[in-house]
């Protein structure tokens, strides 16, 4: 399956796609993005600039980190990239703290865009609906597999939250956070039962709260 602009079409005006990141992780935010371009213009992108976007789970992390470039240096594109932080979620939960993180996003692009425009702004998330979001929505399973701008929101989302993972690794060395990225593997858990949690950990997540807080 190839990504296109069925969707965004089918809402019509100003269609921003909205993708996350960093829901699984046991540490570090989670980071949503926002990407628009006028439709009209969006055909000629996804035959030429933008014909190698897909759903960033199925690209490479070189070949995420070339094409988050190119949609950011993008002249007509409108995007933002937001994130809630591992104490928002110990606050809010996971789901919330990802919906708030999207509502950041979304409201960014809506500020770059001008309230006159943002009057036309309908939102196309991935996965399940979400609450919150200050436009009409429409959620797409799947839809980063599927609509060009939720694609293009994903891979703008991961590489985000994959640099803000080297930081990790940088200011907390030991946890192996630019190999595993925060996520639940055998190693991350090892570096926990010997370091304890850093405080980007999620203190609430279960395999975190056992462990012994400092």
């Amino acid at each position: 399956m190839s990504v296109s602009l069925d969707f965004e079409k089918k809402l019509g005006g100003i269609v921003l796609g909205v993708d996350e990141a960093g829901r699984g992780p046991l540490a570090g935010a989670v980071y949503a993005a926002a990407v628009t371009a006028p439709l009209e213009l969006a055909e000629s992108l996804l035959a030429a600039e933008w014909s190698g976007i897909n759903d960033s789970k199925q690209l490479s992390e070189k070949r995420r980190e070339t094409l988050a470039e190119v949609i950011k240096s993008t002249e007509c594109c409108t995007w933002a990239i937001a994130s809630a932080s591992p104490r928002e979620i110990d606050k809010l939960n996971i789901l919330r703290a990802t919906h708030l993180a999207m509502r950041r996003a979304v409201e960014e692009v809506a500020n770059k865009l001008g309230e006159e425009a943002s009057r036309s702004i309908a939102v196309l998330v991935d996965g399940n609906p979400v609450k919150g979001l200050p436009f009409t929505s429409q959620n797409l399973v799947k839809g980063d597999a599927k609509s060009l701008f939720i694609a293009a929101a994903s891979i703008l989302a991961k590489t985000a939250r994959d640099a803000d993972c080297l930081r990790l690794e940088v200011q907390y060395p030991g946890y192996g956070f630019a190999k595993h990225k925060g996520y639940p593997t055998k190693e991350h858990f090892a570096a926990l039962a010997k370091l304890g949690p850093c405080p980007e950990h999620r203190i609430s997540f279960g395999p975190v709260a056992q462990m012994t807080l400092f």
